[in-house]
Order: structure tokens, then sequence, then C-alpha cells
């Protein structure tokens, strides 16, 4: 397949372009590098089958010749990035998706849209199946990344009733690993930037709150089985393994031998989902997927990619 990536220089876009290119595909990988960077994809540079365009996805998009699928993962993706770039992320998960299938209807390609886990927001069912329309504040600070998943999905799904259009969604929940920006402020580079430089983990609230997180090696073969399914509806693909962001800091501080322990902070914003966990009955049976890659062993291939960046930067 010749494929298109949006958001193909990002942390998501990047492993997704090494895996469809293993697997023999034409990748041509867009972004505006306003949250995504060239470090991600410099590993490509040259490869006979991989092509990077720097563009802004909300304004027409053009690509000369075939396109049989379109992977639409453009987005800021962090609270810090949604909270200084409001307009933009609604724009990326409005217009942006917009242009995107647009594209698609034009070349008769197969669409993936990257939706979250936070189209539930803060959850009154637990674990979240793909069944539940969630508890979301539109205008909360959070809103604008929860509300432009939300309405990518609608007109996703519009576009396929109306259009014809083969398309696809998949909801992901917290996913980490090598090539997450150091400062993207989530749980993940956080506390394995602090632990790494020896400082005490910065746990917001008591802890309790609870998240479920994948390596990335998980999520990419969960969105490529995906693509290839016949699968229209939304499907979680998440880790069910559920831990309090106080297990999670601890589970840190052993992996990288930091003593400093942990400090707690009043929570940074309102309508900080509470709990998190997928139910991913649907994802083990249209896609006979399940994550492989435990926690512990996905922190261990993960810490050593964060010292490496710290040390480049003579932050250690």
């Amino acid at each position: 397949m010749r494929v298109l990536i949006t958001g193909g220089a990002g942390f998501l876009g990047s492993h997704l372009s090494d895996r469809l290119l293993a697997e023999g595909h034409t990748v041509i990988a867009m972004d505006n590098l306003i949250t995504g960077n060239t470090d991600n994809i410099a590993h490509l540079a040259g490869h006979e089958r991989f092509t990077f365009i720097k563009h802004d996805v909300t304004n027409y998009i053009f690509i000369d010749g075939p396109v049989d699928a379109i992977l639409h993962f453009a987005s800021p993706a962090s609270p810090i990035d949604y909270l200084e770039l409001p307009i933009q992320t609604l724009k990326v998960g409005a217009l942006g998706t917009h242009k995107a299938l647009g594209l698609a209807k034009d070349k008769g390609a197969r669409f993936l849209l990257a939706s979250t886990s936070e189209v539930y927001g803060d959850p009154q069912v637990h674990p979240q199946a793909e069944t539940y329309y969630g508890h979301v504040n539109p205008i909360g600070p959070r809103g604008v990344y929860d509300e432009a998943k939300r309405f990518a999905e609608a007109m996703t799904m519009a576009y396929h009733t109306y259009h014809g259009v083969d398309t696809r969604i998949v909801r992901i929940f917290n996913t980490y690993g090598p090539r997450m920006r150091l400062r993207d402020g989530r749980v993940v580079p956080n506390f394995i930037t602090q632990a790494i430089k020896g400082e005490p983990l910065t746990v917001y609230g008591d802890g309790m709150q609870t998240r479920s997180f994948q390596y990335v090696s998980d999520l990419v073969e969960g969105v490529y089985r995906l693509l290839l399914s016949n699968e229209v509806e939304p499907v979680n693909i998440g880790n069910p393994g559920e831990f309090t962001i106080k297990e999670f800091a601890e589970i840190v501080n052993r992996l990288t031998s930091n003593r400093a322990g942990i400090i707690n902070k009043d929570l940074r914003t309102k309508d900080d989902p509470q709990v998190r966990q997928p139910d991913i009955s649907k994802a083990r049976r249209v896609l006979n997927w399940s994550p492989q890659v435990s926690l512990e062993e996905g922190l261990r291939l993960t810490i050593p990619w964060f010292q490496e960046q710290l040390q480049r930067r003579g932050e250690l």
C-alpha cells in the first residue's frame, strides 16, 4: 500500500512509519512540526519508500498519485500542548479531519482515525467499553482535545455513511515509549525525567487516580491489525493493567534506583480523569489483539532512551 500518515513526525506517527515500511508499504509522513520532530524520522531519511512533507493538514492536502490508506494521527496530544494550543487542537480535530477525509474520498483510500480514551472524559463507567458515550465537560480546560476527537469521530462516521468512505476508528489509551517528548507534560516523561535526574517525582493530588499504560509496540500492532480489518466502529487499544499514579511513581523510582521519593502537589487542572482502564474485549474478539509488553518491561525499554536524550542535551 501507499500510505499517508498525518502527524508522521510525532511519537506515534514515527513508530507507525517504521512498522509500515517493515511490512513493505510506501509511507508519506506529513507533519507541521508544531509538536512533531524530524529527529523521530531522521533514521528514515533516504529510504526509497519513505517521503516527508511539511504541511499543516488544516489546509488543503495535495498528494500526487494513488493513496491506499490514510492514518490521521495529527494532533497535539498532551495537556500542556492543548492548554497552550487550544485553537490549533480544535482545528486539527475538525478542519484537519475534514481535509484528510476529503483526500480519502478523492483517492478511494481507507481512512483510519486516531481517536483517544479522552472521549470518555472523567468516566462514570469502569472499565470503559466502546459502547460508553463518555462524561466530558465541553468548556473545561481539557474540552478542546476531548471534543475535537469526539467531533473527528462523528465526521469520520458521517463520511462513512454518507460518502461510503472505508473508515476505521481507534481509541488509544495512554501509550509510552522511546521518542516521547521529554517535556510533553504527561506522567511517563515527567516521572522518568525526574527519576533519572535524582529528583522527587511530582504526584498531583493524592496519587490515587488510575491510568493504564501500554507500550508503543503494542499500540502499533493494534493499529495495524485494525487497518487491515473490516471493523468500522471504534475499537479500544490499550493495556487493561491499571495502576494508581502513586504505584506508577514507585515503580519508576525502583527501576531507576531513584531514592528521592515522591512529593504531592495540588491537581493542575480540573476534569482530570480519576480512573482510566480500557475494556479490550472487542479488540480481542475482532482483531485477535491483546498487549504483550508488561509495564516493567516497557519501562526498561524506555528509560535508556530518556537517559540518552538528557545526556545529549547536557542535562545530566
